[in-house]
């Protein structure tokens, strides 16, 4: 997923040109319009920033040691992690994440390098040090498994994780061991017609038995993941109570 940072500014400049993606709004010459070009070649764009959006994208350490993408925006005292389903990136959490941090929030929505689990538990620490003395988890299909999963390791405990369409296995994640170990309150959703994913949250939910305020919810229609908020923004605003209530 990952582009040269020249590739990035020649997309940015050639498509994106009222956007002020490239000049910031300040005039194109001397040393302002280097320092300019500069900064704009470390961005990653992901193929989705423009403007002002490209200073929030950053890398940081998985615990593994590795780097991982990601888009970082907002401020106050409780983090919110988000990560994103296989057949999609980052990109997907953008508009969420603008939203989230509007409302408050510190959020770091993660461009997944695979390591799963351990980019999770390595953005929960970034948001930590940044200043987040709250941490909530939100993932969507494979995210919501890794979610499940980071859950059970992280340290301090998260106050909070929001499952979307998350299958109790997945790779070599299993939240079907994790979930029962989960004391902080849990939220499960999955759509209706999204057979498979429907059947895996009511399992994981009857097994939260030591969760304080687990909730399961079911909704109408077979979106997957993070696209039923996308689709249905009732259940987005339901979402978001939660978050709001154990932030």
């Amino acid at each position: 997923m990952r582009r040269s940072a020249r590739a990035a500014v020649v997309l940015l400049c050639a498509g994106l040109p009222v956007l002020g993606a490239c000049d910031d709004g300040g005039d194109d010459t001397g040393t302002k319009g280097t320092k300019t070009a500069t900064t704009k070649a470390t961005a990653n764009d992901f193929g989705c920033l423009a403007g002002q959006q490209l200073k929030h994208s950053v890398t940081f350490k998985d615990t593994e040691g590795s780097d991982v993408d990601g888009y970082e925006t907002g401020t106050g005292a409780t983090g919110i992690v988000l990560s994103h389903q296989s057949n999609n990136d980052v990109c997907s959490w953008i508009p969420s994440a603008d939203e989230l941090a509007a409302a408050g929030y510190r959020v770091l929505a993660v461009n997944s390098n695979s390591s799963e689990v351990p980019e999770i538990e390595g953005a929960a620490a970034r948001l930590r040090s940044q200043g987040a003395q709250k941490i909530l988890l939100m993932g969507a299909s494979k995210g919501g498994t890794a979610s499940l999963v980071a859950a059970s390791k992280i340290e301090p405990a998260v106050a909070a994780v929001v499952s979307l369409s998350g299958p109790g296995l997945y790779s070599d994640m299993d939240a079907t061991k994790a979930v029962p170990d989960l004391t902080m309150p849990v939220y499960f959703l999955a759509a209706a017609g999204d057979e498979r994913f429907a059947q895996d949250a009511k399992d994981l939910d009857k097994l939260a038995k030591k969760s304080h305020g687990e909730r399961l919810e079911t909704v109408s229609g077979a979106a997957h993941g993070s696209d039923i908020l996308l689709q249905q923004p009732s259940v987005w605003d339901e979402v978001k109570a939660f978050l709001k209530k154990h932030a």
